[in-house]
């Protein structure tokens, strides 16, 4: 009996076929999308949150600011950044201005408060109010 050998053509594999580089290229682009989105919004919740916070760093300034001057609230927030008797001012300018480059609004009548102590807030892009009435 003789026995013959049938010798297979293999060819080795050397690249990725265009196929599957378009759905690898795919997926990523989804990915991307997604997380871009994601980044995003969690970007623009860390703004409110920090614009609500420095509202509310700024009344305490306001309210150490009424305590040294006899009760009277400051007619504005620039006031604040003017040197005191010990040279010092009670706030650096860059605190009056939000995470979106705008000057924080004050108004010392303070209606959401019913009147007794000032009103310290700010506008988002998207025109939510955020101010230092609001709870965390």
């Amino acid at each position: 009996m003789i026995v013959r050998r049938i010798e297979t053509k293999t060819t080795a594999r050397a690249a990725f076929t265009l196929m599957e580089v378009l759905v690898v290229v795919a997926i990523l682009v989804v990915l991307a999308g997604t997380g871009g989105v994601i980044y995003m919004q969690s970007l623009e919740d860390a703004k409110r949150d920090l614009a609500l916070s420095k509202a509310k760093e700024l009344t305490g300034v306001v309210e150490r600011y009424a305590l040294r001057h006899g009760g009277e609230y400051p007619p504005s927030l620039d006031i604040l950044t003017q040197p005191t008797e010990s040279g010092k001012p009670y706030l650096e300018v860059e605190m009056l201005v939000d995470p979106w480059g705008k000057p924080y609004q004050y108004v010392p009548s303070g209606p959401n408060h019913n009147g007794v102590k000032p009103d310290i807030f700010t506008t988002t892009q998207t025109g939510v109010q955020i101010g230092n009435w609001m709870n965390q």
